[in-house]
């Protein structure tokens, strides 16, 4: 069947990077309109609009699956895309896409179920002898069993969801006497972002880098490798800032590390686009952690760098089509960061902080790729995640892309919440993320807890554009600005500095 009208089953940025590929391949779009964001950005983007406004459904449209097919097959869509978060790695909505004889832009319903729950997929990789960190085979019924598998394993442990991802149901666990809370906290987390309260318990793994590979496969069984991304700037458990490739990695363990991604997929005659998550120790082991059936939110630094469009891939793939490529045709080419720039504020613990966008400013520099949903006069709402946009930005290595980055993200303006910004600002300038030696626990240990005061944003905008200028008319190595002591000023440090008066 060929694909002529995909209904997109989301919202925000990734609904319209979807559309903005299936407009290049000539496939008509269809977006659903809530009342929630009735005059949504990604609503422009696409060639019919669902007036979803009136429904009356408890249950939000995005996770509405009988809602969704309705959806599509009123408005004559032959393909669905999930995009990521909501239904994207729901088994049964991927089976009730196939049942309809709708297209599932995505892996089958059966790799779905097995690599999604958590404990599946340790039983495969365990089963192809694929290295991962000490744990229970299966759930854990109960905080008691909890408590026994996590002495005969050794504290520290980690309690993870068996279902879903995104840092939700995960608590770590360092004495027996706080097993019981967090396996309580950890198990209703679970049900209630992955309707599934079953939990799992492995040894946790301190202070390791997070490394994962992007995947892409076909029906014909061809699976292969786009090379890996770091994601281990991290807060709760969820991913701030990704680059591609990892510091972290040679030639030899790419090679590796990029095998083994292959050979867990195709484990699961797995299609379509995915990520298999891997814990890099300070020792250079790696452990499996999990696989994503489904486009990652830090799919552009692996577009960047390869120059393939996973959406396209995706869609390709979806409609019959055998991969164009072999592995030893990928060749990764520079280097690309990605910021997720969100609502929120940084002082209160990253906590979300919704509100109306009242003005937005971002770089269109050659280095520059901006992927974003939001405009001026844009909500960030509640009832949604608090992504503005995703700054990302290449380099012809990674000195050169961190430079970029500086410059790209000096020159973003937002105007009417808290965002990210500050944090990024001072994550290119901190020299842990500069030499690369930094972990999955950088901002519990390494951060600089004195965050700058949102009262100062102004003075901080006028100091930036001030650093902005002279960075960009002076030489390279005079870039490192001598304001008092031969260091280069941080946010952070002028902050100080304004306090002392």
């Amino acid at each position: 069947m060929q694909i002529k009208r995909i209904l997109i089953a989301n919202r925000g940025e990734i609904a319209v990077r979807i559309m903005k590929t299936a407009k290049l391949m000539n496939i008509e779009t269809i977006a659903v309109k809530t009342a929630v964001e009735p005059n949504a950005m990604y609503l422009s983007y696409a060639d019919v609009i669902f007036d979803n406004t009136e429904d009356a459904s408890e249950i939000p449209v995005f996770l509405n699956i009988e809602r969704l097919i309705m959806i599509a097959l009123e408005t004559k869509a032959n393909a669905l895309h999930p995009g990521y978060g909501f239904l994207a790695e729901n088994a049964y909505f991927a089976q009730k896409c196939v049942d309809n004889k709708l297209i599932f832009i995505g892996p089958s319903p059966d790799a779905i179920y097995k690599m999604g729950n958590k404990t599946v997929a340790r039983q495969i990789a365990m089963a192809g002898g694929i290295p991962m960190a000490m744990g229970h085979a299966g759930n854990i019924a109960n905080e008691e069993e909890a408590v026994i598998v996590a002495e005969k394993i050794g504290f520290p442990v980690i309690i993870k969801a068996a279902s879903g991802g995104g840092g939700r149901g995960m608590r770590i666990v360092r004495k027996s006497e706080d097993m019981e809370k967090n396996f309580i906290i950890a198990s209703k987390e679970a049900e209630k972002a992955f309707n599934d309260p079953s939990v799992f318990v492995e040894k946790y793994i301190e202070n390791p880098k997070h490394i994962e590979f992007q995947i892409l496969g076909d029906t014909k069984g061809n699976v292969i490798h786009l090379g890996e991304r770091e994601c281990s700037i991290q807060r709760k458990h969820q991913k701030l800032l990704e680059e591609a490739p990892s510091s972290a990695l040679d030639d030899q363990l790419r090679e590796k590390m990029g095998e083994m991604a292959v050979q867990i997929a195709k484990a699961v005659n797995y299609y379509s686009a995915g990520t298999v998550e891997f814990l890099l120790d300070s020792e250079k082991n790696f452990y499996f952690m999990e696989m994503n059936t489904r486009i990652q939110v830090e799919h552009p630094v692996t577009e960047e760098i390869t120059g393939i469009d996973l959406i396209e891939q995706q869609i390709r793939v979806a409609n019959g089509e055998e991969l164009k490529f072999k592995q030893s045709d990928i060749k990764l080419t520079g280097w690309a960061i990605e910021c997720r720039i969100n609502a929120e504020d940084v002082q209160a613990g990253f906590a979300p902080d919704p509100g109306k966008i009242e003005s937005i400013f971002m770089p269109t520099d050659s280095y520059v790729r901006v992927d974003t949903g939001v405009q001026a006069n844009s909500s960030i709402v509640a009832s949604y995640d608090s992504m503005i946009a995703k700054l990302i930005v290449k380099g012809k290595d990674r000195k050169d892309a961190i430079k970029n980055c500086k410059l790209a993200l000096d020159k973003v303006w937002i105007k009417g919440t808290k965002t990210t910004l500050p944090f990024f600002r001072m994550l290119m300038r901190h020299q842990k993320f500069q030499d690369g030696t930094f972990t999955t626990a950088f901002i519990e240990k390494d951060l600089d807890k004195f965050y700058l005061n949102s009262e100062y944003e102004e003075m901080l905008a006028a100091w930036l554009a001030t650093k902005l200028f002279i960075e960009e008319n002076l030489s390279e190595d005079s870039i490192n600005i001598d304001f008092e002591q031969g260091k280069e000023m941080s946010p952070w440090l002028l902050n100080k500095r304004i306090n002392q008066f």
